[in-house]
């Protein structure tokens, strides 16, 4: 797929970049030749900024990244659509969206893209960044340690204390699997094979 920058006497085409699991749009930019290569090569959403007259990948002061899920292009092949997993505000104003709305979907593919934040872009006041600092040693011993807990918990009645420690063990397990960089897929193929061998 390639967009026809031709189309247009600035070579610019609009790209609409879309939140990969809400479905809500996020903003608007353009990208030239140029920025979709780069979009592509990194995995980040880089535009053309007409106002800065150079390239400008989001979230590049901000860290509020837009992580590219998919790109597809429309009919004419003049416009794209970014299917993308934003890692922080996408607006300026620190809005979810640039047309000023909620965009509050949450799921592990979230999660994902957001502990994958923390470990590419260290905060200090970051749980999940620290983690990361620790090393794999420190991350593999909290997974035990929730995994014992959770144990523990089974074995009463709390519903609230039991969701509360299942939720920190995958919380870790995700963390652990961003450490020795692989996803929630990863495993999803792994069983998907076993299933298939089972028939």
């Amino acid at each position: 797929m390639k967009p026809d920058f031709s189309k247009y006497t600035d070579g610019l085409v609009p790209a609409i970049v879309q939140d990969a699991i809400s479905g809500k749009v996020l903003m608007l930019g353009f990208m030239n030749e140029e920025a979709f290569t780069k979009t592509n090569a990194e995995g980040k959403v880089t535009f053309f900024s007409r106002s800065k007259q150079r390239l400008w990948t989001k979230g590049e002061t901000s860290n509020n990244f837009l992580l590219v899920k998919e790109i597809i292009s429309d009919c004419d092949n003049d416009t794209l659509l970014v299917k993308a997993s934003p890692t922080g505000p996408v607006c300026h104003t620190g809005a979810d969206t640039c047309f000023n709305e909620t965009n509050s979907s949450f799921s592990l593919e979230k999660l994902e893209t957001i502990i994958a934040g923390r470990k590419n872009n260290p905060s200090d006041s970051s749980y999940t960044s620290s983690l990361f600092a620790k090393g794999i040693n420190k991350i593999a011993q909290k997974v035990g340690e929730e995994a014992v807990e959770l144990v523990i918990e089974s074995k009463d009645d709390n519903k609230e204390k039991f969701l509360d420690e299942a939720a920190d063990l995958l919380y870790h397990y995700l963390v652990l699997l961003q450490a020795k960089n692989f996803r929630l897929t990863d495993i999803i193929d792994t069983l998907a094979v076993r299933h298939n061998k089972k028939g």
